[in-house]
């Protein structure tokens, strides 16, 4: 009877030490693959910002479509203007390199020359799978939420925006769904949002992201 009860006690000692264990690592394990999830997820909201700004940069607008912006990125160029002389050393020092960019230019000393540069060379690695643009991170195939429109300001002045998201029920999904849950209502409470996402349609934030 009494090897019974150690045998019993030792079997529960081991059980409530594997529970203990399993609590502990259980968010250090949540919290690892969800930073590895999040970083991938934030750098691709910062290649769709990239792409964005150089769209904008040629029509004047953003787009709320991923084909649109997809196909710009591969097929198109946008304009950049080349300073063509240099400036003097004591004429900036003098003046600043504004006053003294424009009085360089009155004089002759440099000229400017607007060049065409591809989209995608000219903002992306080699190599650069521009169709996966539009996917979030580990979500097989979820396509991020695209809006684009226009803000009005106080003053009355039209300021164009967009926003890029993904919610955490998705680029979370198959983690554990109580520390999922406490997590976005973290970040709700801090950003506005459960989940990551870039720009925003409801308020000029100079296209940040609400992770920065």
């Amino acid at each position: 009877m009494k090897t019974v009860i150690q045998v019993a006690l030792t079997v529960a000692i081991i059980v409530l030490g594997y529970l203990l264990w399993e609590s502990i690592q259980k968010p250090v394990r949540f919290d690892k693959e969800k930073n590895r999830r999040e970083q991938a997820t934030i750098q691709r909201l910062k290649e769709i910002r990239t792409a964005q700004l150089a769209f904008r940069s040629e029509y004047g607008r953003f787009t709320s479509d991923f084909d649109s912006l997809i196909t710009f990125v591969k097929t198109d160029s946008f304009s950049v203007v080349q300073a063509i002389g240099s400036i003097p050393d004591s004429m900036i020092e003098e003046m600043g390199r504004q006053k003294a960019e424009l009085q360089a230019l009155k004089e002759g000393l440099i000229s400017r020359d607007t060049i065409r540069l591809s989209v995608k060379d000219s903002l992306f690695a080699p190599g650069y799978a521009i169709d996966s643009l539009k996917f979030a991170p580990f979500t097989k195939g979820y396509e991020f939420e695209l809006g684009a429109g226009t803000l009005q300001t106080v003053s009355k002045v039209a300021i164009r925006v967009f926003e890029a998201k993904v919610p955490y029920d998705i680029l979370l999904a198959g983690l554990d769904r109580q520390l999922i849950i406490n997590y976005k209502e973290i970040k709700e409470k801090i950003t506005g949002y459960p989940g990551l996402k870039v720009g925003s349609l409801e308020e000029a934030t100079n296209n940040a992201g609400n992770w920065e």
